[in-house]
């Protein structure tokens, strides 16, 4: 099938008509009408966003999340490609469960679904897990993790990042000192300490960062810090940098937006891991971003159902659902402040993770032979977060109600048109026999 963007606003300002075929863009040019027609009215035409960090559920809490409706939440975030955590059940330790999870994702068919293969057996910390089998799986896995648990044996910890330099691999660490946060429930601070809540100091995430820049400056190896959190975290990674190790960082929208404060009412809507921090954290975050020091955002969706969040705050799952909120965070809390433009996003979230990840058909130039995978932003719209009408099976947003700015109308993924905003379908998802 041959589909035409017809006028397409591009980055530079130029306004096109993109031809697809046969998974590429066969064509840019005026006057052309090839096909189906997508009126695009001038709106932006974007590379698909992709995102190094979700948690798909699937294998083992399919009551959360599955692969085939996250997958569906991506579309509808303008992502055409993810990864998927390892924190399954079972983990994703083996290159039997990866598989399993790549497979899930080619037969959902709205994006590509990358498996992150876990550090450690179990996630338990103790041995590593089969990383040479999965990166030689069907998967091809490059990046691993143990995200919901940190790599905190520091020779665990060394020999991993030795292990995947053989074959050009990352480990992404999620920076949390256990000792340091026995019990914590949310950023450690004075919000903490008026609402009898065991806080989680910001030390607990920037020991284990510093650590662990210096382990993979002595092994030369590559290392990934996940949802970083802290203005200490940000000086780090930059130091890192100045230094020529090899590091990246990504951070998350919901901390490039909110703060600690939002505990005070005890929603658990708003815990998560790691914490909130406080408003001069988020202004860092936001600097870093900007100049290049965080590297990347990622959404760390995190699906859990209603009796896991609607509860009392210390028996609360920790994680919330950003897929289909992420873009229209990012714009509020970087465009709109002036800190980046539409350019500047388009590099956070599709290029430069593509880059990273090494997902060589995702985050590309918007040109002749290039792979159609693609997103169409009204990037002058506002629209109001209804949880009852997100795509992900879980509902556990913290933008519930709030006004964002920008909304996808149309997802392209290998040239199909996977996700129509103008009618709201999800048309390949529908057609295999899914539902909303």
């Amino acid at each position: 099938m041959e589909i035409t963007i017809q006028s397409a606003r591009l980055l530079d300002g130029a306004v096109v008509d993109v031809v697809l075929k046969n998974g590429l863009i066969s064509e840019i040019g005026n006057n052309l009408k090839i096909g189906t027609i997508v009126e695009a009215q001038k709106h932006l035409l974007i590379p698909g966003l992709v995102d190094l960090h979700t948690h798909l559920r699937e294998p083992g809490r399919e009551d959360s999340e599955t692969v085939a409706t996250a997958s569906s939440a991506a579309t509808k975030g303008g992502y055409t490609a993810i990864s998927a955590m390892a924190n399954t059940f079972p983990v994703a330790d083996t290159a039997g469960v990866v598989e399993q999870v790549y497979r899930l994702g080619q037969e959902a068919g709205l994006c590509d679904v990358f498996p992150i293969g876990a550090v450690t057996q179990g996630l338990k910390g103790d041995a590593l897990a089969e990383l040479g089998a999965m990166a030689n799986s069907k998967a091809q896995v490059r990046i691993f993790s143990d995200d919901g648990k940190c790599v905190s044996d520091p020779l665990l910890m060394r020999r991993a990042l030795e292990y995947v330099k053989t074959f050009n691999g990352i480990i992404a660490q999620h920076a949390q000192d256990p000792a340091l946060t026995v019990g914590s429930q949310m950023n450690e601070g004075i919000v903490s300490s008026k609402l009898g809540l065991t806080g989680w100091p910001a030390v607990a995430e920037e020991a284990i960062i510093a650590r662990d820049i210096l382990l993979a400056e002595h092994v030369g190896s590559r290392l990934h810090i996940c949802h970083l959190t802290t203005a200490g975290g940000v000086d780090l990674v930059r130091f890192a940098k100045a230094r020529g190790i090899d590091v990246t960082a990504e951070v998350t929208p919901h901390h490039l937006l909110l703060t600690d404060d939002l505990v005070s009412n005890y929603d658990p809507v708003y815990k998560v891991n790691p914490p909130l921090r406080t408003e001069s954290d988020v202004l860092a975050l936001r600097a870093g971003l900007a100049d290049g020091t965080i590297d990347i955002v990622a959404t760390d969706h995190a699906p859990h159902p209603t009796e896991d969040k609607d509860c009392e705050w210390q028996s609360a799952a920790f994680g919330m659902v950003g897929l289909e909120t992420a873009l229209s965070v990012v714009v509020k809390a970087m465009i709109d402040t002036k800190l980046l433009d539409w350019s500047g996003l388009v590099d956070r979230m599709s290029v430069a993770p593509a880059r990273i990840a090494g997902y060589g058909k995702h985050g590309g130039l918007i040109k002749v032979g290039a792979n159609a995978n693609l997103a169409l932003v009204d990037t002058s719209s506002k629209w109001i977060v209804d949880r009852n009408r997100l795509a992900s099976k879980s509902k556990n947003t913290p933008f519930q109600g709030l006004e964002l700015p920008s909304s996808v109308l149309h997802t392209f993924f290998n040239g199909e048109h996977v996700f129509n905003g103008i009618e709201n379908i999800y048309k390949k998802f529908v057609a295999n026999g899914g539902s909303n």
